[in-house]
């Protein structure tokens, strides 16, 4: 890898501002915050002041932010059902993506975006943190044995 992996955050609600957007000061080295998406504009205005070297866009100049060849991925935080377009916007442009959980709302829409991932040979993930909590492992084992 060249340099760090520029993210786009798209949605700056609660988990953006407390979780996703301070991190990226623990990985310099390795990811760096380099767009801020929000259909609110004085959310992008405040928080463009603070992180300076990011770029802020609205909703409605997100496919041209993908084209730019300002951002090698995106960090979806956006509300749950709008995951999926905006998910399959940046596959279809061939950025990387890691989504908020849920994926989707929809069966078909997640299954529509295991297909464009596989299509476009990026990575793709869904950002879960409880993989080995205790509720989600007895989860797994239920599932596994049919119960």
């Amino acid at each position: 890898m060249a340099g760090p992996l520029r993210f786009a955050v798209v949605g700056l609600g609660d988990i953006a501002q407390r979780a996703v957007l301070p991190a990226f000061s623990h990985a310099r080295s390795r990811a760096t915050l380099a767009a801020l998406v929000s259909g609110e504009p004085k959310k992008r205005r405040i928080l463009a002041a603070r992180f300076r070297d990011a770029i802020a866009c609205g909703y409605d100049d997100y496919d041209d932010l993908l084209s730019s060849g300002t951002v090698d991925a995106v960090y979806i935080a956006l509300p749950n059902e709008m995951h999926a377009d905006f998910v399959l916007r940046a596959l279809k442009a061939g950025i990387h993506v890691l989504c908020e959980k849920p994926l989707a709302t929809t069966v078909a829409d997640a299954r529509a975006v295991r297909r464009a991932a596989q299509r476009a040979m990026v990575q793709f993930m869904v950002a879960y943190r409880l993989h080995f909590d205790p509720a989600t492992l007895q989860a797994i084992d239920l599932a596994r044995d049919r119960r």
